[in-house]
């Protein structure tokens, strides 16, 4: 019998499996299920953005891609984000197409993560920043954020999160979970702690796109001095409904994309082909998708806040993502027995809030980029469901 253990990495062992995969997986399992757990958009990729990746195929283009990805591309990137958040980046070494943005992450943390470094995360935030953060060598430290907050990063939370041996920290807004947004004055009072402390920011802005209330998303990398210590990571996964085809990138000072530029060369060597030429024509003709988009999901999620703090599980207003993070401690259930039970007994699968850190119990996220006729299936259910489990605290 050979033992695996010793051939195994052993930070890799002591990783935990996605908690958001977890209840995916069982939902797949049974019959008769609305799943609300994946944040994936629930839109076909538009068809003139499948036609360019198609046309493309036609036309031969299946080579390998520079590196950094195709100048075209890296131009329209470097474009869209001076239109869209007033921040410009040079396409030639300041841009780098990566597969997905969690590929940008991992690059990101592993450039910048020495064994030993301290790596602020605020919580409840996005499954994967924590592993990253510990294959890379470094040391999680963890910033609850809170309802009252609007689960919003304050300057003194992240005053005393810091420590001589912090780094870099995460900047997850618009958030997964909770769907928080940090307007320019909450950005403007954090930047003053991250240059102060000389940090280097990671900004995952996957959701810019997707903001609500007339808010519109404002990068980190727009403050003054900020451009200069933070990378973005965003891709196209979600604003153009592009997940399968796997495609982001990254934003950053030349110094250090010279860096990540390596770990990229030798352990992807460049993104999909097809989904670049896709992408470009996203980029150049997509903005009426994504204002189609935004407008449906903000109805959605209207509708999904508005019930569930009529059904007895509060729920303060998310203003970016296609997520709601209510709270189901009036039920007496922890979140993953809340979600296990949902899932078992009204065939609705949600995401238990500690799948996002300690600091999520109690809690449960609620994806709401489903159909509106499942949302409102869904709904009717998970009211069903809160009257049962009242009636049975009673009895």
């Amino acid at each position: 019998m050979i033992d695996y253990n010793k051939f195994t990495n052993e930070s890799i062992k002591q990783v935990k499996p996605s908690g958001i995969r977890k209840f995916f997986d069982i939902a797949v399992e049974m019959d008769n299920v609305i799943s609300l757990s994946i944040g994936e958009p629930d839109f076909q990729t538009p068809w003139h953005i499948r036609e360019a990746g198609i046309r493309s195929l036609e036309k031969g283009k299946t080579w390998y891609s520079p590196n950094r990805g195709f100048s075209k591309l890296r131009e329209e990137i470097s474009n869209y984000y001076k239109r869209r958040f007033n921040v410009f980046y040079k396409p030639e070494d300041e841009v780098i197409v990566t597969v997905g943005g969690s590929e940008g992450i991992d690059l990101a943390l592993r450039t910048l993560v020495d064994k030993g470094d301290e790596v602020l995360i605020p919580q409840p935030a996005f499954v994967c920043y924590d592993p990253l953060t510990y294959m890379a060598g470094g040391t999680p430290v963890f910033i609850e954020t809170k309802a009252e907050n609007n689960f919003r990063l304050t300057k003194e939370e992240l005053e005393n999160a810091i420590t001589e041996k912090t780094k870099v920290l995460v900047l997850p807004f618009p958030n997964n979970p909770t769907g928080a947004i940090m307007e320019r004055e909450d950005l403007e009072a954090i930047a003053e702690v991250i240059i102060k402390h000389d940090l280097f920011v990671i900004s995952d802005e996957i959701y810019g796109e997707l903001t609500y209330g007339g808010k519109k998303h404002v990068s980190i990398a727009e403050l003054d001095s900020m451009k200069e210590r933070t990378i973005i990571v965003s891709g196209f996964s979600k604003a153009y409904a592009m997940t399968g085809w796997r495609l982001g990138y990254l934003l950053g000072p030349a110094p250090v994309m010279d860096q990540i530029l390596k770990l990229h060369q030798y352990g992807i060597m460049s993104s999909p082909t097809t989904a670049q030429y896709a992408a470009i024509e996203a980029l150049k003709n997509g903005d009426d998708d994504v204002t189609i988009m935004r407008k449906d999901y903000d109805m959605r999620r209207r509708l999904i806040v508005g019930r569930l703090n009529e059904i007895g599980l509060d729920c303060f207003e998310p203003l970016g993502a296609f997520y709601t993070f209510p709270c189901i401690k009036s039920t007496g259930l922890s979140s993953d027995e809340f979600a296990t039970r949902l899932v078992k007994e009204k065939r609705v699968a949600v995401v238990p809030g500690t799948a996002f850190g300690d600091c999520g119990e109690g809690y449960v996220r609620i994806s709401y980029a489903q159909s509106l006729k499942n949302i409102k299936t869904a709904l009717k259910r998970i009211a069903e469901f809160v009257e049962e489990v009242k009636n049975e605290n009673k009895g």
